[in-house]
């Protein structure tokens, strides 16, 4: 029987008020895998470079006595290892992951159990989470389990999000007597609609991933053994295209999902035109009028 959203959020606790903090061992690389070379060490996170290629970054949540539950020191890695895959030339997307019960149950209570209004808004808590969110490569979740409150949010901040048959998806910070604070209600609405993110956020409820599915929130389910290396199969698709151009098409999407649809559609032009301007524009339709494969070189 599932746990209740009380049950788990009791669980991340307890989890996380333990003093002597146990480092994970590293999860096991993925056939065809090799560790990235950002010259940093990563307690929280295990990251690597994968496909065949070894074009897309690989990046798992590792805390898995806290069903990686997300404190700063994780976000704050999570914050470097995305900018070394942002400057990496030969990463064209980037997949986060977590483990098989959880991608990420929520954010680590013990961290915000004790702050005061003054120091939540004089520091400007959680104000530096959004990280993913502004890589300008592309970036898959691929969500496995739990991925509650600030895991929820994570994922949302993705550009796509996969999903393992047993997910589930929810906002429960109401149960903790405060409201999601890493774009939750923002994201979510968008995602389903007002009124089923009404429901999750006032009730605490979660959704399955079939149920995420239909709500739009997720694309795609998989089987839980399945899950990622469908991500990793999608990320290097894109990862093939051109990397600039993909960049370029990650903003116009976004400009729909944040803007009206005239400054919408003002920035899908301009961003349109811009690709007049690269060696990819030009290839890509000299390669299909040649009837042959694109080469793009990302310029």
């Amino acid at each position: 029987m599932a746990a209740s959203p009380r049950a788990l959020f009791r669980l991340v606790v307890a989890s996380a008020r333990s003093r002597v903090l146990l480092l994970p061992p590293p999860a096991r690389p993925l056939l065809g895998a090799r560790a990235c070379s950002t010259g940093a060490q990563f307690h929280y996170l295990a990251v690597q470079k994968t496909g065949t290629q070894q074009n897309v970054g690989l990046i798992q949540l590792n805390r898995p006595q806290a069903l990686n539950a997300l404190c700063e020191g994780l976000m704050e890695e999570l914050r470097r290892a995305l900018e070394a895959m942002e400057n990496d030339p030969q990463v064209g997307a980037i997949v986060i992951t977590g483990s098989q019960k959880a991608f990420a149950a929520g954010a680590d209570i013990k961290e915000m159990q004790n702050k005061g209004f003054q120091e939540c808004y004089s520091s400007g808590f959680l104000s530096g989470w959004d990280k993913v969110s502004t890589v300008r490569k592309p970036v898959i979740a691929a969500v496995n389990g739990y991925a509650l409150g600030g895991g929820c949010e994570l994922a949302m901040m993705c550009d796509i999000i996969y999903a393992g048959e047993k997910a589930q998806f929810g906002q429960p910070e109401i149960l903790l007597g405060t409201i999601p604070g890493a774009g939750g209600t923002q994201r979510l609405t968008r995602a389903v609609g007002k009124s089923l993110a009404m429901e999750m956020v006032l009730t605490g409820d979660r959704i399955s991933a079939a149920e995420a599915k239909e709500a739009g929130l997720v694309s795609k389910v998989f089987p839980v053994d399945k899950l990622l290396n469908a991500a990793i199969a999608c990320a290097e698709k894109i990862a093939s295209n051109s990397k600039l151009v993909a960049a370029m098409a990650k903003e116009s999407v976004n400009a729909a999902f944040e803007t009206t649809l005239a400054e919408g559609t003002r920035t899908e032009k301009r961003l349109f035109y811009a690709t007049f301007a690269t060696d990819d524009r030009r290839e890509g339709m000299t390669a299909f009028v040649e009837k042959r494969k694109a080469k793009f070189t990302d310029s």
